[in-house]
């Protein structure tokens, strides 16, 4: 079975811009390519778990983010830190679907098609809901604080898995320090 980390997109990987779907409105977070190729390095699958709700709003269609992923895998190709499968959800909140996170229906579709160990594996975003997800997938986690502002409250109910960034986190979990 394959180990993996679940990443949440916005906030996490890129500057959290609402709603992106433009390729020229892309922008990583610092460290976040470097931190990609660090966690493939050390065999972990890299699988964008993400709500979209821009989707089901209307603000744009699957196709927009499915060019912008495109695009985003482009430029990691060239450092060695592709992200090996983009699943995400369309729908609003109100639509109740199985795959919108802290739902695990995304998860369990990756685990499927990916043959990924749950007890090896880790989810990491930059909000609660990322969180959630993972617990109730069974998978580890963390939570970055490159995107969202994460509450003092937050910050001591996860306090032992908080990281500055996703560069923070991959280092952590590969259990190397890089300067």
């Amino acid at each position: 079975m394959e180990r993996a980390v679940f990443l949440d997109r916005d906030g996490t990987i890129n500057v959290d811009v609402d709603y992106l779907h433009e390729t020229d409105k892309l922008k990583f977070i610092d460290g976040a390519v470097e931190a990609l190729a660090l966690l493939k390095k050390h065999g972990y699958r890299l699988i964008v778990i993400s709500n979209q709700s821009g989707i089901g709003r209307g603000y744009f269609g699957g196709q927009d983010v499915e060019r912008l992923h495109g695009y985003m895998n482009r430029i990691l190709q060239r450092h060695d830190a592709a992200i090996d499968a983009f699943y995400y959800c369309p729908h609003v909140e109100q639509d109740g679907c199985a795959c919108r996170k802290p739902r695990t229906g995304l998860i369990e579709r990756a685990v499927a098609e990916w043959n990924i160990d749950l007890s090896g594996s880790y989810m990491v975003g930059d909000n609660e809901t990322d969180v959630m997800t993972a617990v109730n997938a069974g998978c580890g986690y963390g939570l970055v604080l490159s995107g969202h502002a994460v509450s003092d409250a937050l910050r001591e109910k996860y306090r032992g898995h908080l990281y500055e960034n996703l560069w923070d986190f991959a280092q952590y979990i590969c259990e190397v320090k890089v300067d």
